[in-house]
């Protein structure tokens, strides 16, 4: 099992954890292949809105892969974009500024922003813990 962090806006965000999904990099199905059934992702939001600059920063989904498929998604005008199914905990949007000296993917960087330009990032188990418990995560056991 491998904890990982996608990014999008907390719009995209609430979208995928009403209709159980996720999307990384504006629908790429590469990302979406190096997870696992059963890997925990949680999901940064630097913005509320896709495109707007009122800032949300802050992490807002957090779950677990239920299977090995990867499929495409259809949102019209063409647009296909790859998708997983997870399953979202029951879980707080937590802000990300009091967790910054506990992460260590960040490990006290002054731009830690730049630890979320490609979209998908591996963390470590502890990191993941301290996200979840941040969030208060209703994990279940089996997860």
């Amino acid at each position: 099992m491998a904890d990982s962090i996608a990014v999008a806006s907390a719009e995209h965000v609430e979208i995928g954890r009403r209709l159980g999904f996720m999307q990384v990099g504006h629908g790429k199905g590469a990302p979406l292949k190096r997870l696992r059934a059963g890997d925990r992702v949680a999901y940064y939001s630097p913005v509320r809105v896709f495109g707007g600059k009122d800032f949300c920063q802050a992490f807002t989904a957090v779950g677990a892969v239920r299977d090995e498929r990867v499929y495409q998604g259809d949102m019209g005008g063409g647009f296909l974009p790859f998708r997983r199914d997870v399953d979202w905990f029951d879980a707080q949007e937590a802000p990300i500024r009091p967790l910054l000296p506990s992460l260590a993917f960040i490990d006290g960087k002054t731009n830690w922003g730049y630890a979320f330009r490609f979209g998908l990032l591996k963390v470590s188990t502890d990191d993941m813990d301290v996200i979840a418990a941040a969030m208060r995560a209703n994990v279940p056991v089996d997860a």
